[in-house]
């Protein structure tokens, strides 16, 4: 399976239709957004072509194959508009490349690298929030945020990534690859 994992959209148009083009170029299964979909909250400035309801239009398009969790800027009122349930804090995955391990999606205001949910080692905590991409090990659990598609911050680039058989690949909204990491 593979998969597109994606976070931080805020609401911009501009930014969520090249992710939905970059979703198509990637002949991804799934699309795995990891929350703040629709709104930019109090502590971002507003992203390029702020429109909440075209971005509710385009994901409400490929809603059978959106998996999503819930961000610190998400809220029922999302849950009522869009056709893919947003409310859940986590989504537990697995994937037949990882074998004996899981990845824990969530956004990441309350599970990140400082504070890690129970995991073994070997398994994957997948998270957004900060809007800054990492892939690192943190106490044996490996710690992997994508990014932000629309509001970069710390100079990166505007990204995504792409997961399959073990394998992270952090690609800017061009479909260049960034970084690649092997599990």
């Amino acid at each position: 399976m593979k998969w597109l994992i994606a976070s931080d959209i805020h609401g911009s148009a501009f930014y969520c239709k090249k992710l939905i083009e970059a979703f198509e170029h990637e002949k991804a299964d799934r699309l795995l957004l990891l929350g703040d979909i629709l709104y930019h909250g109090p502590r971002n400035d507003l992203p390029r072509d702020y429109a909440p309801k075209s971005v509710i239009a385009m994901l409400n398009g490929l809603s059978d194959r959106i998996i999503c969790v819930r961000g610190n800027c998400d809220g029922e009122v999302d849950d009522m508009v869009l056709d893919f349930p947003v409310l859940a804090e986590y989504a537990i995955i697995s994937d037949a490349s990882l074998v004996k391990n899981v990845i824990f999606a969530t956004h990441g205001h309350h599970f990140n690298a400082q504070n890690l949910p129970k995991l073994k080692d070997g398994d994957i905590l997948l998270h957004g929030h900060t809007h800054i991409p990492c892939f690192e090990s943190v106490g044996g659990v490996w710690v992997v945020n994508p990014g932000s598609v629309s509001i970069p911050k710390n100079g990166s680039a505007n990204s995504y990534m792409i997961f399959e058989n073990g394998r992270f690949d952090l690609k800017n909204l061009n479909g260049n690859i960034i970084s690649e990491h092997s599990l």
